[in-house]
């Protein structure tokens, strides 16, 4: 599971569980990494980067290696220094370096210096080694790469592409996209910490970095000393990445009412009010995707709005409050179009994004088989969600993925010491609060969480909520948590 459009991809993630078998049996008897060489990322940047080798193979240590991206922002105050602070990317297929570079002033501020904070692009994104599917333009569709169901259920051409993009992405991925999966992102952290110098890591975690955060926390409890776990899914091991994407559906139907509500607001101009009642927002939106159902996603060689692009952008419109302005201003023009086609501009993938994303979903778990199972789960969900319409239970290229998975997914428990801060909004519509609840009890005292009254994808540094943020900061600068689950409100307090 990176919080802007391109990079939500099919998840923009979540969190959970993982692998039993993290590291090889022969691995941990042998030498660590050589330290990491640094050198301003730009001329005169703070920022430095560096570049970690890793395993493609931790079972072949001595084989081919891969590189990863890391980046360091380094402390400002070195007497006030306590260790690393790692910020663990979403996705999968988020980029650590990208995200350092965007909030590590402010981080760095706010933990007034505590820490070196440091990013590293997992394996297969941004500056580390990546494989490609090597799909075409239109295969790169972010609505064709989802499997939207047509328009009255049918599964038929989710099925015959998500058959097509697993086939170009396990015949050009070559090797590479076989090692795409979170146990070996755990793998290359703890290597990427060895190489740091560092006993212990402390971690910001978020969306599908709260996966890898909790698996690494599960894996390597006495390496981890102050662990913060924001936006949490479900980490049942039946389940895992498959469970995550079904759980959107309600997610979306948990975070709808906001938009609605902002979207109805009399102080809202022409062209971002969609409707006079809240109430009536919901189904104006139904039936304009309904309407749009019938148009082609093309004509004259120009993209146009269909449905299920209008039900995607409201899918993704929803991850934070920022987003209503652009996804109210697109109902309105398809509202005031009338059977007028509506141009639009498709998100599409980086040719090197499917390969990370599916490598990590199709490698992490063994996916149902089945396509009457997967047409029925359609069916059903789409009555009961149609703001989603069944994709999210919908077929992905793991139906069709040739290999088994390498690590068994794990369980997380209570054992460890008690060092975890969860924090999650209440309306989140990625990552759900009745999946974040799971987590929370799965680790037990181990954790604390704290909730916030709010909608959207992302609490600390992004919501803006004061109670929140100030919840971590005190647990990040003096290791203390609330003494139990606390809950902030919409204001902050």
């Amino acid at each position: 599971m990176a919080l802007t459009q391109r990079k939500a991809l099919l998840l923009t993630l979540s969190s959970a569980v993982v692998a039993t078998v993290l590291t090889a049996p022969t691995a941990t008897a042998r030498p660590g990494p050589p330290p990491l060489t640094w050198k301003p990322c730009t001329a005169g940047s703070a920022t430095e980067c560096a570049t970690l080798p890793v395993p493609l193979d931790y079972r072949k240590p001595d084989g081919r290696q891969i590189e990863l991206a890391v980046s360091r922002l380094r402390s400002d105050r070195p007497q006030e220094r306590r260790g690393t602070l790692l910020v663990i990317p979403g996705g999968p297929g988020g980029s650590g370096t990208e995200k350092l570079a965007k909030v590590g002033a402010e981080l760095r501020a706010e933990t007034r210096g505590m820490y070196d904070l440091v990013g590293f692009d997992p394996r297969g994104v941004g500056g580390s080694t990546k494989a490609d599917c090597e799909l075409a333009e239109d295969d790169l569709d972010l609505v064709r790469l989802r499997p939207w169901p047509g328009p009255d259920g049918d599964i038929g051409p989710s099925v015959a592409r998500a058959r097509h993009i697993a086939e170009a992405c396990t015949r050009n991925g070559g090797e590479l996209i076989r090692s795409f999966s979170t146990a070996n992102e755990v793998r290359d952290i703890d290597r990427l910490r060895q190489a740091l110098g560092e006993e212990k890591l402390s971690a910001w975690g978020t969306s599908y970095g709260t996966y890898v955060g909790a698996v690494y926390a599960q894996k390597y409890p006495e390496r981890t000393d102050r662990w913060v776990l924001d936006s949490n899914g479900d980490p049942d091991p039946e389940r895992v990445e498959r469970g995550w994407l079904a759980n959107m559906s309600a997610a979306a139907d948990d975070r709808f009412p906001d938009f609605a509500k902002w979207a109805a607001d009399p102080a809202r101009d022409a062209g971002h009010r969609v409707a006079k009642r809240a109430g009536d927002v919901r189904p104006l939106v139904l039936s304009l995707a309904a309407r749009l159902d019938k148009v082609p996603e093309k004509a004259g060689g120009k993209d146009l709005l269909t449905g299920n692009r209008l039900r995607q952008a409201v899918q993704m419109g929803l991850y934070t409050d920022r987003g209503f302005e652009r996804l109210a201003a697109l109902i309105v023009s398809a509202r005031d179009a009338g059977g007028t086609p509506v141009p639009y501009e498709p998100v599409r993938a980086s040719s090197t994004e499917p390969a990370v994303l599916f490598g990590v979903l199709c490698n992490d778990m063994r996916w149902p088989r089945s396509l009457p199972g997967y047409a029925r789960d359609v069916a059903v969900d789409r009555v009961r969600h149609p703001l989603t319409a069944g994709m999210p239970v919908g077929v992905t290229p793991c139906a069709f993925w040739p290999y088994d998975p390498t690590d068994k997914p794990t369980r997380i428990t209570p054992d460890g010491p008690s060092n975890v801060l969860m924090v999650q909004n209440l309306r989140d519509p990625a990552t759900p609060y009745r999946g974040a609840l799971k987590m929370r009890q799965a680790f037990s005292d181990r954790a604390r969480m704290v909730s916030v009254d709010a909608g959207g994808h992302g609490v600390y540094l992004g919501s803006g909520n004061a109670c929140s943020d100030r919840a971590v900061t005190t647990f990040l600068t003096t290791g203390q948590r609330p003494a139990r689950d606390v809950l902030c409100t919409a204001g902050g307090s």
